[in-house]
């Protein structure tokens, strides 16, 4: 009597790898494109609740805020800490975007009345593909390939 082997042969065995491969080269730059617009979504998100959180401070304390931190947790809220946004926005970096706050002019009882905010990635094509910039008028605006300014386009 014959002893016959079960299972798979190196054939099949490598036929299956290589449909299997085939499916992840399909799939993997689909997941890194979804990774990106998530982020970017992420970014915009985050604009719009400094953007509020500017408002908020001005209409508490007289002023647009001198600086990020000034946004950031704290219990109770005071005007070098208004707990207006989350302890990670305020660092600065956030879903693989940096974001750059910068106070403007000032009138004469040292209340900032301007701030402009840029938000860029981390690594341009991998964590995000676009720049942001927003400053008080709320209008957020896109540059696909440096950093936004106030003549970029706006978003919608």
């Amino acid at each position: 009597m014959r002893n016959k082997q079960k299972g798979f042969s190196l054939i099949e065995l490598l036929i299956v790898v290589a449909i299997i491969l085939i499916i992840a080269a399909i799939a993997i730059p689909n997941l890194l494109r979804s990774k990106m617009a998530a982020n970017e979504a992420s970014a915009v998100g985050s604009l719009r609740t400094i953007n509020t959180a500017s408002v908020e401070f001005s209409t508490t304390y007289g002023g647009y805020p001198p600086a990020l931190t000034n946004l950031s947790p704290a219990t109770p809220a005071t005007s070098t800490s208004a707990d207006l946004i989350d302890s990670v926005l305020a660092t600065g970096t956030k879903s693989g975007y940096t974001f750059a706050y910068s106070a403007g002019a000032s009138d004469a009882n040292g209340n900032i009345l301007a701030y402009t905010i840029t938000a860029n990635p981390n690594t341009r094509g991998t964590t995000g593909q676009r720049g942001f910039f927003t400053n008080q008028t709320g209008v957020i605006r896109a540059d696909a390939t440096t950093a936004a300014t106030a003549t970029s386009t706006p978003i919608s």
